[in-house]
């Protein structure tokens, strides 16, 4: 069975070295996986490096959506509130961390983030 395809930023150095950074989304995907570690054997979880153009991402959604972290999810599920679709490929992607987090929370039971007033 096809696994959600979830991209992450790599930490990395700006021009110069001035660094390491590391992308502040992707540090609440990391945080909630730390909450759920089984889900992260859910996912196929694919590391890309900050500089663009973030090949891996556009191969999967196109040139126009190569920001992360992002959730490309598989045809089959259907879709989330809240969800993209491609223009170039024509898949369905979450790339809000926090609708990320619901999202997986939700679909593989596990713990999600409390809602917000």
């Amino acid at each position: 069975m096809e696994k959600p395809t979830l991209f992450m930023l790599n930490p990395w150095l700006d021009d110069g070295g001035i660094g390491p950074f590391y992308c502040p989304d992707c540090g609440v995907i990391e945080g909630f996986l730390a909450y759920n570690p089984d889900i992260k054997d859910q996912l196929e979880i694919m590391p890309v490096d900050f500089k663009r153009p973030r090949q891996k991402i556009i191969e999967s959604l196109g040139e126009e959506n190569q920001g992360s972290p992002v959730l490309v999810l598989e045809d089959v599920v259907p879709v989330p509130e809240g969800a993209k679709k491609s223009l170039s490929t024509g898949k369905t992607f979450i790339d809000d961390p926090v609708l990320i987090c619901e999202y997986l929370g939700h679909r593989f039971e596990g713990v999600k983030p409390h809602p917000q007033d």
